[in-house]
C-alpha cells in the first residue's frame, strides 16, 4: 500500500487476489488469514491506482488440496471454494478495477481450464451484463491499453 500511495499516478496490478497462503505454517488457518486479508484488500482498494486480477487461486499455495485428489474438482466445487476470495475483491475494488485471469498452466495443478472459467461464471451469475463485461474484458482492456473489437 505504501508503494501505491507513493506513486499515485502509476497503475498497479495486484495479482492472484493478493496471493493468500494456505500451506506450510498457514495450513488450517484459513478463517484467521481471510479476516486479515479482507482488511488488507479493503485498505488496498482505497488506492485508486490499484487494480486486482481475480485468479491464480488454483495454485497449490492457496491450500485447497485439489491437486491431491484422484478426481479434479467440478466448477461448482471451485466456485464454492473461490467465492470467498473473489467476492471481497469485487466488493472492495468494484468491477471497473477487477479482471479475471486463468493463470494457466500453474492453475492446472488443481483444475481444468473449462472448470476454472465455469467457476468464474457461476460466481458472477447474478452480475449484470455491464459488470460481466468489465470483469471478463473491459477492465483488462483499459488497464493494459488494449483495443477490443
Amino acid at each position: 500500500m505504501d508503494l501505491a500511495r507513493a506513486f499515485p499516478d502509476t497503475t498497479i496490478i495486484l495479482n492472484h487476489v493478493g496471493g493468500v497462503l494456505g500451506v506450510g505454517p498457514y495450513s488450517g488457518r484459513r478463517s484467521e488469514i481471510l479476516g486479515t486479508w479482507r482488511n488488507d484488500i479493503r485498505e488496498m482498494a482505497k488506492c485508486p491506482n490499484v487494480n486486482v486480477k481475480l485468479g491464480g487461486i488454483g495454485m497449490t499455495s492457496f491450500g485447497f488440496g485439489f491437486h491431491e485428489r484422484d478426481v479434479p474438482p467440478s466448477s461448482e466445487e471451485l466456485a464454492a471454494a473461490w467465492r470467498q476470495y473473489i467476492e471481497p475483491c469485487i466488493d472492495a475494488f468494484g468491477v471497473e478495477r477487477c479482471m479475471f485471469e486463468s493463470n494457466f498452466p500453474p492453475d492446472k495443478q488443481s483444475c481444468g481450464y473449462t472448470e476454472l472459467w465455469n467457476a468464474f461464471k457461476r460466481i458472477t451469475a447474478e452480475a449484470s451484463a455491464a459488470e460481466k463485461t468489465a470483469l471478463y474484458s473491459g477492465t483488462a482492456a483499459r488497464v493494459y491499453r488494449l483495443t477490443v473489437p
